[in-house]
């Protein structure tokens, strides 16, 4: 929507309301809610895509928090609007059992621009997931950090990707005839009970993933159908790489309930009004911020 005179752009909006803090956000809340409809409350999940954006269990209690102070009605449903690059499985883990306390079993979410690997799992565990167009989910396979000597992480690589590199240097070594020296000494870089950890974690991502949608939306369906709607989300051969973004498109063919937003239209635009601004929060002044129209707490740079 461009400019007018009536209504400046949101980014001129954005030059007004710099470190003058949730109170300028509400009145978007409100818009929201009153175009979501009645008994919807909802709670923003922004983080920064960067190391300290990365969800933890501190978020589930900072969310359990503001939920606790949004005066919530006995038939609200809580809807999450959340942006963020992922983290913790088992952080994900919580944060749909406390939207679902709050929520009489049921929550609703809106994915704004992006939620990756442990936010898509996030979304999993809602009876709806709000998208537009450009919005983007993701594989949810494990991301294992890659540290220096200092300790200090430098990288991520995927899971699979350590595991298949892995196999096949085990493969080669175990059926070259002759020399087999670059293999093993390649193979002494691995740590065997790292190797373990990581399968590890990724049998946890798939379980949380599955039983998450087995006792929410897919009730009716076994385990065993619901990994085969999800494979999109499980096999990195479908993605390629781990940043590369699954639209609606194929959220919707995996059976999803999902909700395709305008994105010219009247709620999307309160959305994006709301994105915009906590964009902008996470960015330049906290790595996180949890709130609703009634609360607010953010994510210390120190903590």
């Amino acid at each position: 929507m461009a400019a007018t005179k009536d209504r400046p752009s949101t980014y001129l909006h954005l030059l007004e309301e710099v470190n003058q803090g949730h109170v300028t956000r509400v009145p978007i809340y409100k818009r929201i809610e009153d175009k979501l409809g009645k008994n919807k409350r909802v709670i923003a999940y922004f983080a920064s895509f960067g190391y300290l954006g990365l969800l933890d269990d501190g978020d589930a209690d900072m969310l359990e928090e503001v939920l606790q102070n949004s005066c919530l009605e006995a038939n609200d449903e809580p809807v999450l609007v959340i942006s963020s690059p992922g983290g913790s499985a088992v952080a994900a883990e919580r944060i749909i059992n406390i939207c679902r306390s709050f929520g009489k079993k049921q929550f609703s979410v809106i994915v704004p621009k992006m939620a990756k690997s442990a936010a898509t799992m996030v979304c999993f565990g809602a009876m709806n997931i709000g998208l537009s167009t450009t919005s983007e989910l993701g594989p949810i396979d494990p991301q294992i950090p890659v540290t220096n000597d200092k300790g200090q992480i430098i990288k991520y690589l995927a899971a699979h990707e350590i595991i298949e590199s892995y196999n096949e240097l085990m493969k080669k070594a175990n059926t070259t005839h002759g020399k087999t020296d670059p293999y093993l000494q390649q193979l002494a870089r691995y740590d065997a009970r790292d190797i373990r950890a990581i399968r590890s974690a990724q049998d946890l991502s798939e379980s949380i993933a599955v039983n998450s949608l087995k006792d929410g939306a897919w009730k009716k369906l076994s385990r065993t159908k619901i990994r085969q709607r999800i494979s999109p989300f499980l096999r990195p051969r479908f993605t390629t790489v781990h940043e590369r973004p699954i639209y609606y498109t194929t959220v919707k063919k995996c059976g999803f309930d999902t909700t395709l937003h305008p994105i010219t239209g009247d709620l999307w635009r309160a959305v994006w009004d709301l994105y915009v601004r906590l964009s902008w929060v996470v960015r330049h002044q906290t790595p996180k911020v949890i709130e609703s129209r009634d609360d607010s707490f953010v994510s210390r740079l120190n903590e």
